[in-house]
């Protein structure tokens, strides 16, 4: 193997590990903590990391138009506000073991959008991938209503799953937004610098239209992990980026969406039962859905 697709296949390890990362340390922080301040935090880590680099790296010359800040801003509004939004209070609900493999399904969407608005053609594959995507979404649904404690009524699990759910189609539309941003010739950090930025802002001046209380929680005994979250989300996306740059497509995405097998297994090792309950019907279907994912990916 080439020694651009060993770097490529191991920015791709490094991104899904990340990921997997990024979401069992959310799922430890909001036990107690708060999905907002999460939020808060992170896109605060993502946006010290990622705007300074951005800045520096492509002075003076930074390929933006006004059409191309548009659509990056509203990338970053669908995957890094309202995708996180949804998929922290999907972990909050039902855990990471669960969230994780229902927001994989973005693929789907992205795919959709694509043949719609982009006029790409759909596959056997695609439809074959979609039809596992969504039969493994189907019994994640099943096992998690099934795991449900006593009091909690299959109603408010369906409300629950309606979070992962809604995280897959915002983050299932941000690539659609990305490729058009980056078909511009804006370089892929100042693309994710005005993405974290719009984000940053327009979630911290909705908390004050909303008259909350806007404080970073550096005394929270939760800070330690909001942080490692944010790290590990924007070493992430910077691993994912490089792995595209220096490797194929073909193997880098299947790498990627091993994601949520690696947060069912980080969980089943790290996470007490009472957060965490992860079960064979679970890893079933979270493999289906991952393979289902990676089919769709891998077809465009």
């Amino acid at each position: 193997m080439e020694l651009v697709s060993l770097v490529g296949l191991a920015l791709a390890t490094l991104a899904a590990v990340l990921l997997a990362v990024q979401n069992v340390l959310i799922r430890i922080a909001t036990d107690r903590g708060d999905v907002g301040d999460a939020v808060v935090v992170m896109m605060g880590v993502n946006l010290a990391l990622v705007g300074p680099l951005a800045v520096v790296l492509h002075y003076p010359d930074y390929g933006l138009s006004w059409e191309a800040v548009g659509v990056f801003a509203a990338a970053g509004l669908a995957g890094l506000v309202f995708g996180r939004l949804c998929t922290f209070a999907g972990i909050d609900r039902i855990g990471a073991s669960r969230t994780t493999p229902v927001v994989s399904a973005s693929a789907l969407v992205s795919t959709v959008l694509a043949v719609w608005l982009l006029d790409e053609s759909l596959t056997t594959a695609h439809v074959v991938g979609i039809a596992l995507i969504v039969v493994g979404v189907a019994v994640i649904s099943w096992v998690t209503a099934t795991d449900a404690n006593a009091d909690v009524s299959l109603r408010g699990v369906g409300l629950s799953l309606l979070f992962p759910v809604g995280a897959a189609a915002f983050v299932g539309i941000e690539p659609v937004l990305v490729r058009a941003g980056l078909g511009s010739g804006t370089p892929i950090l100042v693309g994710l610098g005005v993405m974290m930025s719009t984000a940053f802002a327009s979630y911290v001046g909705y908390r004050k239209l909303r008259l909350d209380t806007l404080r970073v929680p550096v005394r929270s005994p939760h800070a330690r992990w909001y942080v490692g979250a944010g790290l590990a989300s924007t070493i992430g996306l910077l691993a994912y980026f490089g792995a595209l740059a220096s490797a194929p497509v073909v193997l880098v995405v299947p790498i990627t969406h091993t994601a949520p097998l690696l947060v069912i297994g980080l969980s089943a090792v790290f996470l007490p039962r009472r957060l965490e309950r992860v079960t064979w019907p679970l890893l079933a279907a979270a493999l289906v859905v991952v393979i289902g994912a990676t089919l769709v990916s891998l077809s465009g």
